[in-house]
């Protein structure tokens, strides 16, 4: 059974208004339909940070840049996935 702070932090959350200025981690991730892991994976990798002890809070110049690191990384992984599918042909047909 999971943990009321599991429940508090871990799940997305619908903000009262989709476009405002300022969302919790939780709302930011409910917006973009990501898991709020994902979310603060994501925030992390691009540097968004929050003072010490406060939650992490995303504008929505921050919303953008998290939406494009993840449109940018699906990019590359799809690209990896190609040059793998393709090495395992050319393995495969050369055996």
């Amino acid at each position: 059974m999971p943990s009321e702070k599991y429940l508090r932090y871990g799940r997305p959350q619908p903000p009262d208004d989709p476009n405002q200025e300022y969302m919790s981690i939780q709302e930011t991730a409910y917006v973009l339909k990501i898991s709020v892991d994902t979310a603060r994976r994501r925030t992390k990798a691009l540097g968004i940070v929050s003072k010490p002890g406060r939650s992490v809070v995303t504008s929505k110049r921050d919303r953008q840049r998290i939406h494009e690191f993840g449109r940018k990384n699906a990019k590359e992984q799809g690209r990896v996935r190609q040059l793998r599918s393709r090495a395992t042909a050319e393995l495969s047909a050369a055996a």
